[in-house]
């Protein structure tokens, strides 16, 4: 029994300790593959037809993580390890078309895919196309 005991309390010691890592640390880099790297979104964010379709789906699948202005403080988000993007700021927009679309649409980890979700390739161009249009990095 003591034994058990002290199994359980060791258990319990990690679990403790655990929770005390600093979110995001350790997180490790994207590994894009070289075939979606050099992608070029064809939708251009003077298409504001394409920007409302990205908006309803971003509203639909993305809102609940990455919050309604896209800076990764969606109410799901507290209950996630990994830190979430924040749209609007110029480390993610400096990144390709094809790696947002990698992240965005094959995921990993906690980033769910959403190749069945969002089936439409023109779809999920103007989900990325709206991610763009959240910037707020100067020209």
């Amino acid at each position: 029994m003591k034994k058990l005991t002290a199994i359980f309390l060791t258990f319990g010691l990690v679990i403790m300790l655990s929770s005390f890592v600093p979110q995001g640390e350790g997180e490790k880099p994207w590994d894009v593959p070289e075939e979606y790297q050099n992608m070029e979104n064809p939708i251009s964010l003077d298409n504001q037809e394409m920007v409302m379709i990205g908006k309803s789906l971003y509203s639909r699948n993305c809102k609940g993580c990455h919050g309604r202005k896209g800076e990764g403080d969606g109410p799901m988000a507290r209950r996630l390890k990994a830190p979430i993007d924040d749209f609007t700021s110029c480390d993610f927009q400096n990144q390709s078309d094809g790696v947002i679309y990698y992240q965005s649409i094959i995921g990993r980890d906690e980033m769910p895919n959403y190749e069945k979700k969002i089936p439409n390739e023109e779809d999920r161009w103007a989900l990325i196309t709206y991610m763009r249009s959240m910037s707020e990095c100067e020209e």
